[in-house]
């Protein structure tokens, strides 16, 4: 009996302090944010994350009155901004703009120094998007089976261009190249705009670009767009087929771009930001310049960026680990 009264009364201590930890959460969310808030990008400038990182940032300093500072932190395939990320103050001060290599990195560093999963609270999947495998328009292929024949009869002397190693556009070439058993060269850069500079000076053979970081280059005719990797075609690329279209049908994977906190962020701030997002691709102009980006404009809860997170990080290892890629 004594037990029973002790759990009742622990039980109505906890109940009655929900409500005060709602209020508080709702106050803190109230008055946020009250200084400059930091979207830390873990590549340099010119690529999809930080395009969509200042994009947001723009918005998000317009609406709130206070300034969302871009900050690109490059390097050892987005770890190092990423690792900063998850070491700072959990605040709602400091958040991570990132591609889909977040989901690379577990498999790819056993060394790695932070959790991808423990150490992050997921705020919202801003877009998702094709790969697109890019050539030179005077490469001497006319779709992706001649590619793929080019690449089987001279291994080894096809390159394609990444803006690092354990980057999106890396892992995408590596599946293509297991895929379809071929030997692609991998030639890592600094960055997005600096691999688009390699492949058309013909330092690359090719390259997996997303295809809101490649579209200006297909319509002005520098870049020759072969197939998208995604199962539908890209309302953008209406010509393109899919690589399944094109006789590759075990190539489909798509790049995303999504927001992270430091794990224990307050959660009225997550959800706050997450809806901001939402609303933030949910307009008008925005959505529609995404499409015609050839991506596809989201803002997902916390939850459901989480559980999709936690699927690709799973889908990216046993990927990683059959294909046998490894980087220290």
């Amino acid at each position: 009996m004594k037990n029973f009264r002790f759990r009742f009364y622990v039980g109505v201590a906890v109940a009655a302090l929900i409500p005060g930890l709602t209020v508080a959460q709702h106050a803190t969310a109230q008055k946020y944010p009250e200084k400059n808030v930091r979207f830390v990008v873990p590549f340099t400038p010119g690529g999809g994350a930080d395009i969509f990182a200042r994009l947001l940032a723009q918005r998000f300093s317009e609406g709130y009155g206070q300034q969302f500072i871009v900050d690109n932190r490059p390097g050892a395939g987005s770890t190092v901004g990423t690792e900063f990320v998850a070491r700072s103050a959990p605040d709602g001060y400091t958040f991570l703009v990132t591609s889909a290599s977040f989901a690379f990195s577990p498999g790819l560093y056993p060394k790695l120094r932070f959790d991808a999963i423990k150490d992050f609270a997921t705020v919202s999947q801003i877009v998702s998007a094709p790969y697109v495998i890019c050539v030179l328009p005077t490469l001497p292929v006319k779709d992706l089976q001649g590619f793929v024949r080019l690449a089987r009869e001279q291994p080894g002397s096809v390159f394609y261009a990444s803006s690092g190693p354990g980057s999106a556009m890396h892992l995408a070439g590596a599946l293509f190249a297991v895929v379809t058993k071929t030997q692609l060269g991998h030639v890592p850069y600094k960055g997005g705009s600096q691999a688009a500079v390699a492949v058309m000076s013909g330092e690359a053979t090719s390259a997996f670009y997303t295809s809101e970081t490649v579209m200006a280059l297909l319509r002005s005719k520098r870049l020759r767009a072969l197939a998208v990797s995604t199962r539908e075609r890209a309302m953008a690329l209406p010509d393109v087929p899919t690589a399944i279209e094109a006789g590759i049908k075990d190539f489909e994977a798509a790049g995303w771009f999504g927001v992270f906190a430091p794990a224990n962020t307050p959660s009225a701030i997550v959800e706050q930001l997450s809806g901001e997002v939402a609303k933030t691709m949910a307009t008008p102009a925005i959505r529609d310049r995404t499409v015609q980006d050839g991506a596809k404009p989201l803002g997902s809860t916390p939850a459901q960026f989480d559980r999709f997170v936690r699927d690709e990080i799973s889908k990216w290892t046993r990927i990683i680990r059959d294909a046998g890629i490894k980087l220290e």
